[in-house]
């Protein structure tokens, strides 16, 4: 297994909108294109308080690249993320790193 870490920072104060659209779209979208998430976090005690950190697991990089393209054309998807940027970009930057287990993790 390999997990996928992607850090969103936002645009000041645009946390919330962030948040928003995993919650009632990014997330369904996922599930429809076989996207398994490993978990969610904001950062209280750090560089931002405006970060969405989350993890993705993935049988192999193929199927990483294979589903998020189908993910990222999906004209739902492209809609979903217009109409939530319509008072302004959500996301500043992204970060995003490919993280496999130790023998010797808790996460396998």
């Amino acid at each position: 297994m390999i997990y996928e870490m992607r850090v969103y920072h936002c645009v000041p104060n645009r946390l919330p909108a962030l948040l928003k659209r995993f919650e009632n779209t990014t997330l369904k979208l996922w599930e429809k294109h076989g996207i398994r998430q490993a978990g969610f976090f904001t950062t209280i005690i750090g560089l931002s308080n405006q970060e969405l950190t989350y993890f993705l697991a993935w049988e192999s990089m193929a199927e990483r690249e294979k589903k998020w393209a189908a993910f990222m054309t999906d004209p739902d998807w492209m809609a979903a993320r217009a109409k939530s940027e319509e008072d302004g970009p959500i996301i500043s930057n992204i970060v995003s790193q490919f993280l496999q287990p130790t023998a010797f993790s808790a996460v396998k």
